[in-house]
């Protein structure tokens, strides 16, 4: 090729504007890209849910029909193969750290921040023993994944006083069962821009009553999986679920729980916002 015949942009300008103008449609491009292939990553990856989900039916239809922990013992087990493969399988697997702040022999009240629908089936199964979750009980009305629900929570109608003291009730059982309760103490997903919500003090206040220490759990990268907006939309990413050192209860009082709350709260949101710090390597 005859160098000389090339064009090149007369001045500097003019070649800023060219190179400007390769990088945007090169950003829209990949943008067209990104979007169609969520969409489509979205709708695979209700299918490989619904199809993964089918042989769990069973297993957990057969776990309705006993009474705690024994249900427990079958669901957790039988959830915790399920997304073992099926998370790996739509490009989102799980890296768990922490675990050993679970001593043997002790249950917990876990409290996990709460960013997306894709915490659902990731915080329990990789809590290490049989847990139980406060659950909302519209969700059973899907058919088919309603008895899965179903099968592992402890199910509250927060419109209905009687049912939201009743689940109070339940979840004291559940503790005095052995198993831990998997909580999310922010009450809905986090749509703000702030790291954490506050808190609400049902967590604190249960296991005050029941002198259960408590861990705060954090999961990272489920907002990203599957964003707010746009909808219908998902991406693969790497899920991390971090279990943070048990703080204690013992000798406390119900009059103590908001101190608790903050607390507990000061924990997790300083540990997200150091996690979201970049390290020495990535700034070199």
């Amino acid at each position: 090729m005859d160098l000389n015949s090339i064009n090149y942009p007369e001045n500097l300008s003019e070649y800023k504007l060219v190179l400007s103008l390769s990088l945007d449609l090169s950003a829209a491009c990949m943008n067209i890209f990104k979007r169609v292939f969520g969409h489509l990553y979205f709708g695979i990856g209700i299918l490989l849910f619904v199809l993964t989900m089918l042989p769990v039916l069973i297993p957990a239809s057969i776990a309705l029909l006993f009474k705690e922990p024994q249900r427990a013992k079958i669901i957790h087990p039988t959830f915790k193969i399920w997304m073992s493969i099926f998370l790996p399988l739509v490009g989102c697997p799980v890296i768990r750290k922490g675990k050993n702040n679970f001593k043997k022999g002790e249950n917990y009240v876990v409290v996990v921040n709460h960013n997306s629908f894709v915490d659902i089936p990731v915080s329990m199964p990789w809590i290490p023993g049989p847990n139980k979750t406060l659950a909302k009980i519209e969700m059973t009305k899907i058919p088919l994944f309603g008895i899965i629900y179903r099968a592992g929570s402890i199910l509250v109608n927060r419109a209905d006083e009687h049912s939201r003291k009743e689940s109070f009730t339940e979840m004291n059982a559940t503790l005095n069962l052995g198993l831990h309760l998997c909580l999310y103490p922010e009450g809905t997903r986090n749509k703000s821009e702030e790291v954490l919500q506050p808190f609400y003090d049902g967590a604190f206040i249960t296991a005050i009553r029941n002198q259960k220490p408590i861990i705060p759990a954090i999961l990272m990268g489920t907002k990203k999986i599957l964003p707010l907006q746009p909808k219908f939309w998902a991406w693969p990413s790497t899920i991390q679920y971090h279990f943070l050192p048990a703080i204690e209860t013992k000798g406390l009082r119900l009059s103590d729980r908001q101190e608790l709350n903050s607390k507990v709260h000061g924990v997790m949101k300083d540990y997200l916002l150091r996690q979201q710090k970049p390290t020495s390597a990535q700034t070199a």
